[in-house]
């Protein structure tokens, strides 16, 4: 996350450089939530059956935890990056230039043993975009509870990354396995695009 906010404000300073304008320019850091939990919860439950009787409670408490965790370390990263302590930022921000938002995607539930709700939930506050599908949005219609939570709890959410790296799983590689997934699920959905309009453009070319 701080390499993408560093490419951005870097970006930013390229234009100022050369006498361009960087106060119309948006920008967004996106993040899949749930699949945090869905790689990590894989992965506790591949530890579980391995495990002796004492220590799988401990691994079940950290089941559906992660993602949150990490979205709200990267909010805080966020908040500490585009601040009146970021000398970079400050100049930019004079001339108008935006912050880079950070971005929720994937937020409803993959195990309906959670709640439907929790990452919209947990993941409220400002300079902040949440991508909800339809479902979700009517739940948390019904009965989801407003109020700002993306900055509370955030020494919580640090002993958790904590102890999930402490029973022997790398957020790191969770992280990177789900990069490395999500540009080939992307790369896979843009070439499906792409032909399809090669194809409309045959077929109306061969029309005339």
């Amino acid at each position: 996350h701080e390499s993408v906010i560093d490419a951005y404000i870097a970006g930013l300073e390229d234009r100022v450089a050369q006498g361009n304008p960087v106060d119309h320019i948006f920008s967004v850091a996106s993040f899949f939530v749930s699949r945090v939990d869905t790689e990590v919860d894989k992965r506790i439950d591949e530890m579980v059956k391995a495990a002796n009787p004492g220590d799988r409670d401990r691994l079940k408490m950290l089941k559906g935890r992660a993602a949150i965790a990490n979205a709200k370390m990267a909010y805080k990263l966020f908040r500490r990056k585009f601040s009146d302590s970021n000398p970079k930022w400050t100049a930019l921000a004079e001339r108008g230039a935006r912050v880079q938002q950070p971005l929720w995607a994937s937020t409803s539930v993959k195990n309906p043993v959670y709640r439907d709700v929790m990452y919209a939930e947990e993941l409220i506050g400002d300079d902040t975009i949440n991508t909800m599908p339809p479902a979700l949005i009517e739940a948390f219609k019904d009965h989801g509870d407003v109020q700002r939570t993306v900055d509370k709890r955030l020494g919580a959410a640090e002993g958790l990354l904590r102890e999930v790296e402490a029973v022997g799983i790398s957020m790191k590689d969770v992280t990177d396995k789900l990069l490395v997934d999500g540009l080939a699920s992307f790369q896979k959905s843009w070439d499906t695009l792409t032909a399809g309009i090669e194809r409309k453009m045959s077929a109306l070319t061969a029309a005339k």
